[in-house]
C-alpha cells in the first residue's frame, strides 16, 4: 500500500497509518496461525484462520484457501471455489493465483476452457518473473489459432490489477 497517495494524494493521519499497519501485523499473525495449524493436520483450524482473512482480501489468504478447496484439503473438494479465491487474488496481481487461475482455464477445471483467459493469466504471472508458466503457456499457444493470441495478447497489454 503506498501510504503518501492513499485517499486521492493525502497523507493518512498518525491514527490510520497505526491502525493500517496493526491490521496487517494482525492478519500476518493469523496467517502464520492458519499455517501451524496445517503443519500439525489441523485443517479445521487452518481454515478458520484463512476464510476471515480471504473475505477481508488477504491474497496470501485467498490463494491458500483456494490451494484447498483445489484439493479438497480440510474444505470440500470444489474448483468453483478455487476458481473464485484465485480470481480474487490473481484480479489484484498476485503471480501464484494468477498461474493457478491460468492453468485451471487451460484445463477447464472449475471454470469453461478458455485458452485466451489462460494465456492471458500465465502470461501476467511469467511477466511477474515466474518461470514455469511459459512452458504451460507455450503449450496452449500451440492449441491457439494466431487471431486468439493476438487477442490474448492485446488482453495482456491492456491489463491493469483491480484495487
Amino acid at each position: 500500500m503506498n501510504i503518501q497517495k492513499a485517499n486521492a494524494g493525502r497523507r493518512l493521519s498518525l491514527p490510520a497509518f497505526a491502525f493500517v499497519f496493526l491490521w496487517a501485523f494482525a492478519a500476518k499473525a493469523d496467517f502464520e496461525d492458519g499455517l501451524e495449524a496445517f503443519d500439525g493436520g489441523d485443517l479445521k483450524a487452518t481454515v478458520a484462520e484463512w476464510r476471515p482473512l480471504a473475505e477481508a482480501g488477504d491474497m496470501e489468504a485467498q490463494v491458500a484457501l483456494a490451494g484447498l478447496y483445489l484439493s479438497g484439503t480440510g474444505v470440500p473438494l470444489d474448483p468453483v471455489m478455487a476458481v473464485r479465491w484465485y480470481r480474487l487474488a490473481a484480479e489484484r496481481g498476485d503471480p501464484v493465483a494468477q498461474l493457478n487461475l491460468g492453468d485451471l482455464y487451460a484445463k477447464g477445471l472449475g471454470v469453461g476452457r478458455d485458452l485466451i483467459q489462460a494465456y492471458l493469466w500465465l502470461s501476467l504471472a511469467i511477466a511477474q518473473g515466474r518461470q514455469w508458466p511459459a512452458a504451460r503457456r507455450a503449450e496452449i499457444a500451440s492449441l491457439m489459432s494466431p487471431e486468439e493470441i493476438a487477442r490474448a495478447e492485446a488482453q495482456v497489454e491492456s491489463w491493469r490489477p483491480a484495487e
